[in-house]
């Protein structure tokens, strides 16, 4: 994946990451697995939706897309097997699943059940939406639940789910790793944490005499932490710590990364270097928000319009009632790091639901009624008056 295919991704990261700078929250989310849900639901989408998820998403056509994504699901999984469950071993651990739960009265279509499970290696079952709603949602989650080894429980909230849902696009991501240089718990200290509004804390800080991998830059400083692989791992994991210089400084931080593409890869330390002071929080946290409104704000208006949006190409048998749309988008993220390493999962669900066309309307006038003749443009009443019988002369 290029760095211009990450870019969305990194402004959804910006307006969410800001919302809980100004809440005084802790903030995590999976890039990865946004796109990967986003990713698979333009596979089924056409017209003007299409085109607002490619844009989002930084691909000019399908294809292009669908290869991209390909290409990152076999770098995600692969010190995994083929289904992208993890391999155990004394390196990382990393999990990334995909599933489809699809109405029963609906099929999908052979071009994107195609995409689903080459792709995306998307498991795919029926189910039955109308009349089994909240046991679908209990599905899902326990599902989630499972593949993220208990990290992510109730992704899905109460309510989301209901009889109008037709389907769901969900994923998985787990991630456990060690350092490559293991901390010594007998040196974690308590220490003062500063809070944004000036406060402090007293929080556990993780400490070592090794060198470490740091560069300095205009207004911040970046920590490269390395986690440990066996010689028959191919990806090189490792968490990047990005520390301003200023102590409120962290807003300023995540604009600038953000706002430019390749921020993270310019800004990787590449040296280790002698330290003298070194001091890392450990930290243990869950963040999870709803994302509909703030990929319509980013460009993607048109799936979540009833009444624009397009996925034809995602299932058939649908009626000419049954326009599907995007109804939410669901995200939920955990991270735990101590002395021994880090621990993380995220999960997406992409809900598509039916436009809920309002039943017909009955109007018998058999009854006493009151009635208005208007003039449009100025909207003056010309006549207005009422029917007690409509007999009477």
């Amino acid at each position: 994946m290029s760095s211009t295919e990450v870019d969305s991704c990194l402004h959804v990261a910006e307006r969410v990451g800001l919302a809980a700078v100004a809440s005084g929250s802790n903030f995590v989310l999976s890039p990865l697995s946004i796109r990967a849900a986003l990713g698979l639901a333009a596979a089924g989408a056409s017209g003007e939706t299409l085109h607002q998820m490619l844009s989002f998403l930084g691909s000019p056509t399908v294809d292009h897309l669908n290869s991209a994504s390909a290409r990152l699901m076999a770098s995600v999984r692969g010190d995994g097997d083929c289904d992208g469950r993890v391999v155990e071993s004394a390196g990382p651990r990393l999990s990334f699943v995909n599933g489809v739960w699809v109405d029963r009265s609906l099929t999908l279509k052979p071009g994107f059940d195609d995409v689903a499970a080459s792709v995306y290696g998307a498991v795919t079952k029926s189910v039955d939406f109308r009349q089994q709603a909240n046991e679908v949602a209990k599905e899902v989650n326990e599902w989630v639940q499972k593949e993220t080894n208990g990290l992510i429980d109730e992704l899905i909230p109460d309510g989301a789910v209901d009889g109008y849902t037709r389907l769901i696009l969900a994923n998985a991501l787990y991630f456990k790793g060690v350092w490559a240089d293991k901390f010594d718990a007998s040196g974690t200290r308590h220490g003062t944490f500063h809070l944004l509004d000036n406060s402090t804390v007293q929080v556990p800080f993780m400490t070592s005499r090794r060198d470490q991998f740091i560069s300095s830059f205009d207004g911040f400083k970046v920590l490269k932490l390395r986690y440990r692989r066996t010689p028959n791992q191919r990806s090189l994991l490792y968490m990047l710590i990005f520390l301003p210089d200023k102590k409120d400084g962290l807003p300023l931080l995540i604009h600038k990364l953000s706002s430019d593409p390749s921020f993270i890869k310019d800004h990787t330390p590449r040296r280790d270097v002698e330290v003298g002071n070194f001091m890392i929080p450990k930290f243990n946290f869950v963040y999870e928000f709803e994302a509909s409104k703030v990929l319509a704000d980013l460009g993607m208006e048109a799936p979540f319009d009833g009444g624009h949006a397009d996925f034809r190409e995602m299932v058939s048998d649908l009626t000419p009632r049954d326009n599907l749309f995007i109804s939410s988008v669901h995200h939920r993220a955990r991270i735990e790091v101590d002395e021994e390493g880090t621990t993380a999962a995220a999960a997406t669900a992409v809900l598509i639901r039916a436009q809920c066309y309002r039943p017909p309307v009955d109007f018998s006038a058999d009854h006493p009624f009151m009635f208005a003749i208007m003039e449009e443009e100025s909207e003056a009443v010309l006549f207005l008056g009422h029917v007690v019988n409509p007999l009477v002369d």
